[in-house]
């Protein structure tokens, strides 16, 4: 047993101690290959444990996503502050948010294969020194003439992206108990959520608009000073603390998974199931514009506040930090919510068309000249449709359990890439041409279109029926017999 193995049984809770009765969790009666253990037609069931270290892992891996996501929004929201130092047009000043969802796009594919593949600990350390790198590539570039430098320290940057944005729901199965994994993969969407929030707020703060070049550079490289410190440091605490998986398995799902033989597991096989999945492909379609649309409201934020309030760049800043923190709030209690009544479908639909009816309100009331009517309004749009993002996640687990955690979230990621794309550039000109009023109106339609479509996804909740037969299955006498041998049910009741 290695160190970290000795670590981890060390800090197990004491009521969570392995009993002679190993308990059923969620998913457990999925078959896989490989997931039997017969002993005369009886199937043995395998010790699970929950440790105290999964609460570190999910906390690492949130921080050093929020250092990722925070550079996502670091030039956009003060657009017109770069516009003027690098001397480029606001359309290549949207390519430095864009960037980060077309790298994911060609990339997420051979990612999630080497997630499969590698695990945990790999990804995130490939994650954490991509990011490392492009802060420091950031740190030379603040110089009018660097712009080429400060896009490539930009495009590291987007690729770290690539390995972090799958691993919430991997992270949360492998860590976390079946009670716990909405909450769980909620707080690894937290972080990101919160690096957006950082995102907003900061930079308007740490670089104001002077009009002397050489102070600008200054406040400019302090800036990517500050982020260079935090990337590098949260890179070394990767390398020491972060773990590929617990000694003990969480659940017996994770039991059957860990047992199936690397050449049993087809990737390009689990693509195709994925793919001839009706209900989860309606679901990457309306992940995709859901979130899409947000990645376009964060992007054009700036713009859109500007136009309407001039000078107010500290303010566009701290109303995207609101959307972002209500967004937070969304999140935590959506998870919350479905650890507890299981109602994935019904919560999905109803987030969706809240995020539909705040992105309607925020469309009317951004021009009326009261910045905190928009305040308001932004929150309620943020609480909703940011909320929306692990929903999407968990529910696509259940719909494809149980295929790999990692590749159903990259799928959906992807989708959201797409469209954030085609939504930015579009709602961009829409804006340019005929005002904000029309571009937020051309977000609404495609909200429209997507809730109409979650109330055409299927809710087969595969994960839960699996748990459940296993509830039903399970005898009234599994605690009989010697209390040295395991728990066993018989073949017949699964």
């Amino acid at each position: 047993m290695n160190m970290s193995e000795k670590q981890a049984l060390g800090d197990t809770k004491p009521n969570e101690d392995l009993e002679n009765h190993v308990h059923m969790e969620a998913g457990d009666a999925a078959k896989l290959p490989g997931d039997e253990s017969q002993q005369d037609g009886y199937e043995v069931l395998q010790p699970t444990r929950l440790y105290k270290r999964r609460w570190m892992m999910v906390l690492l891996f949130s921080t050093y996503s929020l250092s990722n996501s925070y550079q996502w929004i670091q030039y956009g929201i003060i657009s017109n502050i770069f516009m003027k130092f690098y001397g480029v047009e606001a359309f290549t000043i949207d390519w430095m948010s864009m960037i980060y969802m077309l790298t994911y796009i060609p990339f997420i594919l051979p990612v999630t294969w080497l997630l499969d593949k590698k695990g945990l600990r790999v990804i995130a350390l490939c994650g954490t020194a991509l990011n490392c790198a492009g802060t420091w590539i950031k740190v030379v570039s603040a110089a009018p003439n660097l712009f080429p430098v400060t896009f490539l320290g930009q495009f590291c940057c987007s690729l770290a992206q690539v390995f972090i944005l799958g691993m919430p729901s991997k992270l949360a199965s492998v860590w976390f108990g079946s009670e716990e994994v909405s909450t769980a993969c909620s707080i690894g969407v937290f972080g990101n959520q919160l690096g957006c929030a950082i995102g907003f707020l900061l930079p308007p703060i740490l670089v104001p608009n002077v009009d002397d070049m050489d102070e600008l550079a200054h406040h400019i490289r302090v800036m990517f000073y500050i982020t260079a410190g935090v990337a590098t440091s949260l890179f070394i605490l990767v390398i020491i603390v972060f773990q590929e998986r617990p000694k003990l398995p969480p659940t017996q799902a994770q039991a059957t998974a860990r047992n199936i033989p690397p050449e049993q597991y087809s990737y390009i096989a689990s693509i195709r199931r994925l793919l001839r999945n009706r209900s989860f492909i309606l679901l990457i379609i309306t992940y995709g514009l859901n979130v899409g649309c947000y990645y376009a409201v964060g992007t054009l934020l700036n713009r859109m506040i500007i136009a309407h309030y001039p000078g107010e760049e500290v303010n566009a800043g701290r109303i995207g930090l609101t959307i972002v923190i209500a967004g937070m709030v969304g999140s935590l209690l959506c998870g919350i919510w479905l650890d507890r009544t299981k109602t994935y479908k019904q919560t999905t639909l109803a987030v969706y068309l809240m995020s539909l009816v705040g992105m309607i309100i925020y469309a009317a009331t951004l021009s009326l000249g009261h910045l905190w009517v928009v305040f308001i309004t932004a929150g309620a749009l943020g609480f909703f449709m940011t909320g929306y993002l692990p929903l999407g996640f968990e529910f696509a687990v259940e719909l494809t359990y149980p295929e790999s955690e990692g590749t159903s979230s990259g799928l959906l990621n992807c989708s959201a890439q797409v469209f954030g794309i085609i939504f930015t550039i579009c709602q961009g000109k829409i804006i340019d041409r005929f005002g904000t009023l029309a571009g937020n109106i051309f977000l609404c339609v495609f909200l429209l279109i997507g809730t109409i479509m979650t109330g055409l996804i299927k809710s087969d909740l595969r994960r839960q029926k699996a748990n459940q037969r296993v509830k039903e299955a399970e005898p009234s006498d599994s605690h009989t017999g010697s209390p040295d041998t395991p728990s066993v049910i018989k073949e017949a009741q699964l």
